[in-house]
């Protein structure tokens, strides 16, 4: 969970809003946008609810617990727009995202607080969702009241791309020298315990020339890493750049090679990519594009080919496991991390067995580990021979134990190298920052607020679990990856 932090407030803006994001890295670049969206109208980002006049809550739907901490906070507003009213003032509350999509009408029913509930592809709508809901509010003054399903409501999926209609991206959106651009949205993939398909409709790529003014865009505002985006990110297939050579469409490795010819741009990365989908062309690029991170999120979910079969994911543990050999044939450093599901319904000890041997033979050095969740509207919750709970929770644990084994060994594998890191905040502790290595580990060092934003030679003193401890050297390089000057 992560919350949009205020900038800068100038002197005509009067109202401030408070976004906070659940969720994936696409949420925290639909909460930029929908805080580009509502500058104009005069909105400052705030750093609490308490401050704001405007809430938003951008949400995740993946997991069951997601939507219920949700509600949970949806509680805690409604007290607060309670007391705002007693004060004379008002609070507008609004729930985007995911959970908007999926439970619309069940939010207005079950939570009247809730002024606005606006799904993922209407975020460009927002002015005139606020406009209604003032309206509204308007309507209901003269009783004080609030009836159920009094909210405005806008989860259509429109013709149009919800791209076409969103403001360029600001100075603001670009942090600590590190900046998200979406560029595809939506899947096709159906795997049947995923939302996705419902929450954010079909797969859409970005035409490349958009994408390539919006990273130049944002290099420009400083910039140096850009990860690109997509709940199928590697699915790609934007229509190609005016004048461009080779095809009407663009690949995901073709759009990476032009985004590595921006001036100043250091590095590039990609998520979430599905294994359907590396193409001969991306699996190169690892080798050929020195911007391109050591680092690559591809999700399994599980090893057992009779469960990837229940799940519709489109292949089985070979195919993985050929692909792998492929990406570290060409990428011998590459660091892989992945997402897996323990208690599929119907999965035996000898499925979980079957993960547990993949995850040994492939070695990851990150993950994701969830147990599984019915997800209303979703094949996977209609299936039988759902699993007990507790036995979910004693497979989830076994093997997180060996994922946080192999974490550690990687880690341990890297210090005593010199590598280049990006730092981007402030440490736990006085006088320590924090930033990320090529491979997505956070690295911490002695050091003061000024290196923040920029990429600093460390050598890697000591590994922990999530962690590694390093000091800043001067006038030594790493083996593969160089500064900028």
């Amino acid at each position: 969970m992560k919350d949009v932090r205020t900038g800068a407030q100038s002197q005509w803006q009067r109202k401030r809003v408070f976004i906070r994001t659940y969720g994936c890295q696409m949420n925290i670049y639909d909460s930029d946008r929908m805080a580009d969206v509502l500058r104009p109208l005069g909105y400052a980002l705030s750093d609490s609810p308490e401050q704001a006049d405007l809430v938003v809550l951008n949400t995740c739907h993946i997991r069951e617990r997601a939507s219920e901490k949700v509600y949970s906070e949806l509680g805690r507003l409604r007290d607060l727009k309670a007391e705002r009213h007693l004060e004379g003032s008002d609070l507008t509350i609004a729930v985007a995202g995911c959970v908007a999509q999926a439970e619309g009408e069940e939010i207005v029913r079950r939570q009247p607080a809730v002024d606005i509930v606006v799904g993922p592809q209407a975020y460009h709508r927002l002015p005139e969702l606020l406009a209604r809901a003032a309206r509204k509010s308007d309507e209901r003054r003269f009783d004080g009241r609030r009836r159920p399903g009094a909210g405005v409501l806008d989860t259509e999926f429109p013709a149009e791309s919800k791209f076409d209609h969103l403001p360029a991206p600001s100075d603001a959106d670009v942090r600590a020298g590190s900046a998200f651009l979406a560029i595809q949205e939506g899947c096709d993939k159906f795997c049947t315990f995923c939302v996705v398909p419902y929450t954010r409709g079909a797969e859409y790529s970005r035409p490349a020339a958009e994408v390539l003014q919006e990273a130049r865009a944002l290099v420009a505002a400083g910039a140096v890493e850009l990860t690109l985006l997509g709940q199928n990110v590697n699915a790609y297939h934007g229509e190609a750049a005016p004048g461009s050579i080779g095809g009407s469409t663009w690949g995901l490795a073709r759009l990476i090679r032009e985004i590595a010819e921006i001036d100043g741009l250091v590095r590039i990365r990609y998520t979430t990519s599905h294994p359907r989908d590396m193409d001969d062309d991306l699996i190169t690029a690892h080798r050929d594009v020195p911007q391109l991170m050591p680092y690559l999120h591809l999700p399994v979910q599980s090893g057992s080919d009779r469960i990837l079969e229940a799940m519709n994911r489109g292949h089985g543990r070979d195919h993985y496991r050929r692909l792998v050999d492929r990406l570290r044939a060409v990428s011998p450093d590459l660091a892989l991390s992945s997402d897996f599901i323990v208690g599929f319904p119907g999965e035996s000890d000898a499925d979980f067995d079957d993960t547990m041997r993949l995850v040994d033979e492939i070695g990851f050095a990150s993950a994701y580990t969830f147990k599984y969740s019915r997800r209303p509207g979703t094949p996977g919750a209609a299936l039988g021979d759902q699993l007990d709970e507790n036995l979910k929770t004693a497979r989830l644990a076994a093997l997180q134990s060996l994922l946080g084994t192999q974490q550690r060994d990687f880690n341990l594998s890297k210090v005593g190298t010199v590598v280049p890191v990006l730092f981007a905040e402030a440490g736990r502790k006085p006088g320590q920052v924090l930033g990320k290595s090529p491979w997505l580990q956070s690295v911490y060092v002695e050091g003061d607020a000024d290196m923040i934003g920029s990429i600093v030679n460390v050598r890697l003193l000591a590994a922990y679990a999530l962690s590694l401890a390093g000091e800043v050297v001067a006038g030594e390089s790493p083996s593969r990856f160089e500064v900028a000057a």
